[in-house]
């Protein structure tokens, strides 16, 4: 097994000349794969609809080609969806990855053709190895197995020709067979949509696995964690794979579960890599070993585009090109790809940390955030102050959510939060206090509004008791990878449906 680690590791490493031609050459990248995208689709209805053949620059795509979202898309993946092709790209589309998003109650349908699973997905999941590869020389990763949490939609039939899942089944169902040796548990237990006899069923199919990594979103990661150590009686999860080594984790921010982590992987030589993956594209992976910023990749296949937050609401937005941006102020990501979507809006906002080599960070979502007062508080800020207040007052976060308390008679308006905590605040006021403080710090329009109480009152919090938010998304259905728990509404939906549900329970 040392040998054929070896040969992956030199392998991975032999692609790391390549990122660092893209990190070195953006924009002559971006410019080429903008053309040879256009060039692709302009035989497609959508390609002459909008007559790419005469598109010779970026300046008349943008002029030409209103930026889109699903809604707008729609009609064009519902005739896909029905075995229809050359819509929207030229190759056969016959897989479709069915997302959620957070809050969502409508399931989306994005195309992933034969070029996006191989030049953007697999490439992404490659990249992310040899990353690691580069960075940890001496790795052992590839003498043991990879545990895949994966999603919680089965691979579906459409039709004749088309198929669809969530984002991870459908990769696993097109993973090459080496890659499948490779992980763990096998495809049965991996692509079973009922989450909670998954988790058991995983634990049982892993413990006597050695796993060298282990791939999945946070909160379902500590799921089957706790399964794990309770099956086996042992006290953290070195002790089940002696040999684990990396973790691999995205689709939300990992800073309130950090400490959780290390409780279960004692270990200061444990590696924790953030990638940057959505059904529409993989975009980012955590590059340096130091630094929670991710590289935004470059050649995938796909072109980007970036919105000023503040432009987002506008009819036609103007969209900045990579050469154009600033650093630290909130974008939301437009992209053109290799699957079909064109000027597509993906929901996500982000802002750069570097502009040499391009890296970001996810900072929200651009339905994400509360600005019922004019505080415009997003996903980042909220994140820092409950990190802060954490550590202030020795708390560990579990899940939360928060919206707008509206003016009433006299009374300032407010923002009430619930929050589930695996370890409780050594003193609750201490912590309300830090994570007001804190979010005064951080944005100067809450602070604003904060003054003397005038216009936001001090946060209401409310402690949820255990299971609270797995229990409400259980109730909506919504067990599983592609299920997030909406962490800032700008109404109170969410927040209102699970007080309600707290009461009666």
């Amino acid at each position: 097994m040392a040998i054929v680690n070896s040969i992956f590791t030199w392998l991975m490493k032999k692609r790391i000349h390549q990122i660092e031609l893209f990190m070195k050459y953006p924009y002559d990248v971006q410019e080429e794969w903008f053309h040879s995208l256009i060039d692709s689709a302009e035989n497609t209805e959508w390609g002459k609809l909008y007559d790419y053949k005469t598109i010779l620059s970026t300046q008349q795509f943008q002029e030409r080609v209103p930026i889109q979202n699903y809604d707008t898309l729609k009609p064009y993946i519902e005739r896909m969806l029905n075995g229809e092709q050359n819509i929207l790209w030229p190759s056969d589309i016959k897989w479709f990855a069915k997302s959620s998003g957070t809050t969502s109650d409508r399931s989306k349908f994005i195309p992933v053709s034969q070029e996006s699973l191989e030049e953007c997905h697999f490439k992404g999941g490659k990249d992310m190895l040899s990353i690691y590869c580069n960075n940890r020389p001496d790795n052992q990763m590839f003498t043991g197995k990879g545990l895949v949490l994966g999603g919680s939609h089965q691979v579906n039939q459409l039709n004749e020709d088309c198929f669809y899942g969530d984002l991870s089944a459908v990769l696993i169902k097109n993973l090459p067979i080496w890659a499948e040796y490779y992980r763990t548990p096998d495809m049965s237990i991996a692509l079973m949509d009922n989450y909670e006899v998954k988790m058991d069923r995983m634990a049982e199919a892993t413990i006597n696995e050695n796993v060298t990594s282990i791939s999945g979103v946070p909160t379902w990661t500590i799921v089957l964690a706790k399964k794990v150590l309770e099956l086996t009686g042992k006290s953290n999860l070195l002790e089940v794979w002696p040999n684990l080594e990396l973790y691999v984790h995205g689709a939300v921010n990992f800073a309130p579960y950090r400490e959780q982590f290390k409780q279960l992987i004692p270990s200061s030589e444990m590696y924790y890599l953030e990638t940057y993956n959505a059904s529409e594209g993989f975009f980012g992976i955590q590059d340096q070993d130091n630094s929670e910023e991710m590289l935004l990749m470059l050649d995938y296949g796909i072109f980007y585009e970036f919105v000023p937050l503040e432009n987002i609401g506008e009819e036609n937005p103007k969209a900045l090109l990579l050469g154009e941006v600033e650093l630290h102020k909130n974008y939301a990501i437009v992209i053109s790809t290799n699957g079909g979507l064109w000027r597509y809006m993906i929901g996500d906002t982000i802002q750069f940390t570097s502009l040499a080599p391009y890296r970001i960070k996810i900072t929200g979502r651009t339905k994400h955030f509360i600005n019922a007062f004019g505080e415009e508080v997003i996903i980042d800020n909220a994140e820092q102050a409950l990190t802060r207040a954490c550590q202030a007052t020795g708390a560990e976060i579990k899940d939360y959510t928060a919206c707008p308390i509206y003016f009433k008679g006299e009374n300032a308006g407010g923002h009430e939060w619930i929050i589930e905590f695996c370890k409780q605040p050594d003193d609750f006021d201490k912590f309300v206090d830090v994570l007001d403080n804190t979010l005064r710090e951080v944005n100067s329009d809450y602070d604003a509004k904060r003054f003397k109480d005038m216009a936001l009152a001090r946060p209401t919090v409310h402690r949820a008791a255990c299971n609270t938010f797995y229990n409400w998304l259980k109730a909506k259905d919504k067990l599983g990878g592609q299920h997030k728990v909406p962490r800032l509404a700008n109404e109170r939906k969410y927040v209102d449906d699970i007080l309600a549900m707290m009461k009666s329970g």
